[in-house]
């Protein structure tokens, strides 16, 4: 099993959408470990209306939400602490197959809640999450003012710490400054997701058809 874990250079720059077109090429599983907010739906949700495979499996977070806020925020709201060692429980128990017949070939998406640098608890951030998990890490970036500056910065925190990054892709593209990015990072472009007023589930399989092989030669 290949585990990609889906990171952003910061909150709503299209992480979900990026993960669903990542489940959707690859048939693979999905697991987002910590929601928080789930007011209007929470991302598994929003998997489940736009997967159109039979083979993708939805697995259930390990910690769900009520306050959209910083994950830290949100559990101490309810008098609890986000446990790096419990979300890696769950983890082991997907990546040995326990929701699947032996000897799975799925593949499982990990989608991260904001940027590296998030806080899950007073000590610990995803990065940290990243490292206890061992995944590789594909970036989500998004172009609004001050973007190149986040996604060079993203892209450098994982070099500082031997994360190794498959790729970026960029969401909502509009004004030519991928290529920059991409040079300025060292990481190479994998898609670019164009902008849909409504990614649904016609929209999520058509991009997974164009992914599909150059996400297949990464594995």
């Amino acid at each position: 099993m290949n585990t990609i874990f889906i990171t952003g250079i910061g909150t709503d720059v299209g992480k979900t959408i990026a993960a669903a077109i990542l489940a959707e090429a690859l048939e693979a599983d999905y697991w987002k470990p910590v929601q928080a907010g789930y007011k209007e739906g929470t991302d598994s949700t929003f998997m489940h209306a736009v997967i159109s495979n039979d083979k993708t499996v939805i697995h259930p977070e390990t910690y769900k939400l009520k306050l959209a806020a910083s994950p830290h925020l949100a559990a101490r709201d309810e008098g609890i602490k986000i446990d790096l060692d419990n979300i890696y429980r769950d983890y082991l128990s997907i990546e040995l197959n326990t929701h699947h017949p032996p000897l799975t070939t799925h593949h499982l998406i990990i989608e991260g809640a904001g940027g590296l640098m998030v806080p899950l608890n007073e000590n610990e951030f995803v990065i940290d999450l990243i490292k206890k998990l061992n995944t590789k890490v594909i970036l989500v970036s998004r172009n609004y003012l001050g973007s190149i500056n986040h996604s060079l910065l993203t892209a450098a925190v994982c070099k500082q710490n031997n994360i190794e990054v498959l790729g970026w892709i960029f969401n909502d593209h509009y004004m030519n400054y991928e290529d920059e990015i991409v040079q300025w990072s060292g990481c190479p472009k994998i898609i670019s997701i164009p902008f849909s007023e409504n990614p649904d589930r016609e929209f999520i399989y058509s991009q997974s058809i164009l992914i599909k092989p150059e996400i297949e030669s990464l594995l």
